[in-house]
């Protein structure tokens, strides 16, 4: 190697024989122009000599060799020049498009500043100009009217042995934003996705999982439901009314059928339903923690039981009986669900979803009781906890914090409802009436509030914090499910991250720039129960703690450019050959 060469790799050579071990070189068949158009080879200006003359590149590129980290400071340049939010994430879809690691490597770099450009609420404006802003696709669509073709759709991304995560949306909403059918690329996150939140939490694969393997996103194109886009000449879905009935089987409300369905024959994973459970109850956690009070012995009221709501009841009731022993039925009797009626009670059993069923009251134990408010609840109950997840803003009045902190010395309250306008209550007014004992997370992000000549950080409850590390151990271990022990041990690893457990005035769970490291702990602990419950397929994996954490740091991806190899095509990975969509792994050389 010349002086302008890569270095040397040394990373983690113990484990560096894994299939995702990303030490070493990697193979690569692309020469010239086309290396140049391939964004998960290409280098640009950072391509050293040897590779510029072993890939013949010479004359296609300009003569002076730059690092990543100089091609990260012109891109951050050029990125800053952006006029509006919308520019920004549109300029993030052109990177993404041209080089990959350098585009994941200035997100990384900057990811608290533009957190809310690749997810929301930019994302949300990309989406509903999906059509307009289109430039190339990415993933993978399923029609409904054309599933004949689904197998051979999905053949075009390899045989099973090449895919490790699948990500698969419908796009019919995301964030209360009603999303157009077949959207994959609304705007350029951490990698190809659909929804909004779909999108945001594949990038997130790639960027804080850190798995770089395979991934496959589906769309299924399941026509819109929109008039308005339905006649905008530029609309790239199917131009019929949106698929409702017996052949839906993909759609909002049937979430919570579809995950207990799959859940005993899978490993799946619904974010909506258990990745706001997850990071909400480890909030949950934390804050018990600093109040002194056992989980068992709490009180929660959700307000909003709708998908996410009811989520979060799932993982806490889970949560409780895991810790007390008690059943299911009897942990659920800690959590009060209200929603538009009203408190949620059996006699409205005809009117109640699946997943609402378990949470609903007995009759009796309210009869001659207010239940069809809020504030008549909380007086009732006197919960240590409050969630919202009503997307009703200010629902949180200040009647209803004080009454909550007249029976509680440390109230914990999370209003989770996003987008930010659609917050049941600001942490500032939460603090004022709780006069500075409240434990707050909230559902975007809010700056540090100060109270009476005391700074309180305002923790973010996203979802990002947890289902990364969720997903990296389920794809290490090669886990046949996800089951309920495996989630309550990624709680568990978030809440023992948090930095209220140093100072009660610090967020409640980790900041979203620490999510790359939280991944790590997280996926060791998902590892750990999946051996324990003789789940894990994974041979071999370690059983120390400091060989585990070892062993999985060497198969998250890194933004960072690897030596290339030149092969020949024949030989070459499908990765290696730049045949397959974004988001492979190539085969490492040896």
């Amino acid at each position: 190697m010349s002086s302008q060469s890569h270095p040397k790799d040394t990373k983690h050579p113990r484990f560096g024989h894994l299939p995702l071990s990303t030490s070493g070189p990697e193979e690569c068949a692309l020469t010239g122009t086309s290396l140049l158009r391939s964004p998960y080879h290409n280098k640009g200006s950072a391509f050293p000599q040897n590779e510029r003359k072993d890939f013949k590149l010479y004359g296609l590129l300009p003569p002076n060799v730059q690092t990543l980290d100089e091609q990260v400071k012109r891109a951050y340049e050029q990125y800053s020049k952006r006029g509006n939010a919308l520019g920004k994430n549109t300029f993030m879809t052109s990177m993404k498009d041209q080089n990959e690691v350098l585009y994941y490597k200035l997100i990384q770099e900057h990811l608290k500043e533009m957190f809310s450009i690749i997810y929301t609420p930019t994302e949300g404006e990309a989406i509903q100009n999906f059509s307009q802003l289109f430039r190339r696709p990415e993933g993978c669509f399923l029609n409904i009217d054309d599933r004949d073709r689904v197998e051979d759709n999905l053949a075009q991304w390899g045989g099973p042995e090449d895919i490790d995560y699948i990500v698969v949306t419908d796009g019919e909403e995301a964030l209360e934003i009603k999303v157009p059918t077949g959207v994959i690329s609304y705007s350029q996150p951490y990698v190809p996705a659909y929804t909004p939140q779909e999108r945001f939490r594949s990038c997130l694969i790639v960027e804080l999982m850190s798995v770089n393997s395979v991934t496959i996103f589906h769309a299924l194109l399941t026509r819109w439901k929109n008039d308005q886009l339905l006649k905008d000449e530029l609309y790239l879905g199917l131009r019929k009314p949106r698929t409702r009935g017996e052949d839906e089987d993909f759609g909002l409300t049937n979430a919570r059928r579809i995950l207990d369905n799959y859940r005993p024959k899978i490993a799946c994973f619904n974010d909506d339903v258990q990745g706001t459970g997850c990071i909400t109850l480890a909030a949950i956690l934390s804050g018990l923690h600093v109040g002194k009070l056992k989980l068992s012995d709490m009180r929660l009221v959700i307000f909003g039981s709708g998908t996410a709501g009811i989520g979060i009841a799932d993982q806490v009731r889970d949560a409780i009986a895991a810790e007390s022993g008690k059943s299911k039925e009897d942990a659920a009797k800690r959590i009060w669900c209200v929603d538009k009626p009203g408190l949620l009670l059996k006699s409205m059993a005809d009117s109640l979803t699946i997943g609402q069923g378990p949470f609903a009251r007995d009759d009796k134990e309210w009869h001659g009781k207010d239940h069809k408010d809020l504030l008549s609840v909380i007086k009732e109950v006197k919960p240590h906890v409050l969630i919202g997840t009503s997307t009703k803003p200010k629902a949180f009045t200040e009647e209803v914090v004080k009454e909550m902190s007249k029976h509680v010395e440390r109230p914990i309250v999370l209003p989770l409802s996003n987008p930010t306008r659609l917050h049941e209550a600001e942490p500032k007014d939460i603090y004022e009436w709780s006069e500075g004992r409240a434990l707050i997370a909230t559902g975007s992000p809010f700056p540090p509030v100060e109270y009476r000549g005391k700074k309180y950080e305002v923790a973010e409850c996203n979802n990002s914090t947890a289902f990364p590390g969720i997903g990296l151990g389920n794809v290490l271990s090669r886990s046949k499910l996800l089951s309920d022990k495996m989630l309550v041990a990624a709680v568990k690893a978030i809440a023992a991250q948090s930095p209220a457990l140093k100072d009660p005035d610090k967020g409640l769970v980790p900041d979203i720039t620490d999510v790359r490291e939280m991944s790590v702990h997280i996926a060791k602990a998902v590892i750990q129960q999946a051996v324990e419950e003789g789940l894990a397929t994974e041979k071999e994996i370690p059983q120390k703690d400091e060989d585990l954490e070892e062993w999985i740091r060497e198969q998250m991806w890194e933004p960072r450019y690897r030596p290339l190899m030149r092969v020949e095509k024949a030989e070459a990975s499908t990765h290696g050959r730049g045949e397959l969509g974004s988001g492979g792994v190539a085969k490492q050389a040896k």
